[in-house]
């Protein structure tokens, strides 16, 4: 697994989000953003994930982020997800695992003593200019936006 690091610069990449529009690394760039992926919707871990960052989400947009969810879901699942917790950010589809591949957050995991490939949760914070400023690998779930804000 290739994870990115600080100082790597974002990525190209397209994809969907949880409406089936096109986002690119494109619409990243311009503004301070959050980019987080998790393993799957509607899992409780991520589920407290999304909440926690949309409890705070004011407080994160009063930085200057923009919130971007990745996981390997399909669009009618994000879409679900997005609506079922209110989640005011968007949830990109990446059903393919190209944004997940770029960011270097698919590889071998472990649970209940189980090995498996699949997705890290991993939280990027990205500069205006796409410069990875801050990588965040033990995300806590039930307080993520404390997390990014202490490390911003």
């Amino acid at each position: 697994m290739n994870t990115l690091q600080v100082g790597d610069a974002l990525p190209e990449f397209t994809s969907i989000d949880q409406n089936e529009n096109t986002l690119s690394s494109e619409d990243i760039i311009g503004k301070k953003s959050i980019v987080f992926f998790y393993p799957r919707a509607n899992t409780p871990g991520c589920t407290v994930e999304a909440c926690n960052l949309r409890d705070n989400y004011k407080a994160l947009q009063d930085k200057g982020y923009q919130l971007f969810g990745v996981s390997a879901d399909s669009p009618k699942k994000q879409k679900s997800f997005a609506e079922k917790y209110a989640l005011p950010f968007l949830l990109i589809a990446d059903e393919d695992k190209t944004v997940i591949h770029a960011f270097g957050v698919w590889g071998p995991k472990k649970f209940q003593g189980r090995e498996y490939d699949g997705i890290h949760r991993t939280t990027f914070l990205i500069d205006e200019k796409g410069t990875i400023e801050k990588v965040i690998r033990k995300v806590k779930t039930k307080d993520h936006a404390a997390q990014i804000l202490e490390e911003d």
